[in-house]
């Protein structure tokens, strides 16, 4: 055994770190990173569900806990007018003569089959964590 080799420094971001919040951080996770990426199905499957505001999205996104802390409102709106950009959203002052006046969103057919796409790719992901739980399991790591 040689016992002149140093040992190489940990590398950061390692599944047992953790941000100031207590997050898990690692390649692959960070608490915004990847993340971002789950508003977009997310946002699309709350529209199909029925028309909404942004704020309303908010709340759903907060209350599911697609992110670690605070929903970024501008990631939110973004999202929004990605979508609506792309041809999947629609919105349209609301006419509520009652309170200030919102934009309210609802799917497009490209949306819903948008939204078809995603759930083909969150249902091969459920596979994936599901396969990777098995393997876990298995190895007599949990």
């Amino acid at each position: 055994m040689d016992t002149n080799r140093q040992k190489a420094p940990a590398e950061p971001g390692l599944a047992s770190d953790r941000d100031a919040n207590g997050a898990p951080v690692h390649r692959g996770w960070t608490p915004a990173g990847g993340r971002r990426r789950w508003m977009e199905p997310f946002v699309l499957v709350f529209l199909a569900e029925g028309g909404t505001h942004g704020y309303a999205i908010m709340g759903e996104l907060e209350a599911i806990g697609v992110a670690s802390g605070p929903i970024d409102v501008g990631q939110v709106y973004r999202t929004l007018r990605e979508l609506e950009a792309a041809g999947q959203v629609r919105s349209r002052w609301s006419s509520d003569p009652v309170g200030p006046q919102r934009r309210e969103y609802e799917l497009t057919d490209a949306g819903h089959a948008a939204l078809a796409e995603w759930a083909a790719v969150m249902k091969d992901r459920v596979r994936l964590i599901n396969l990777f739980q098995k393997r876990l399991k298995g190895s007599g790591s949990t």
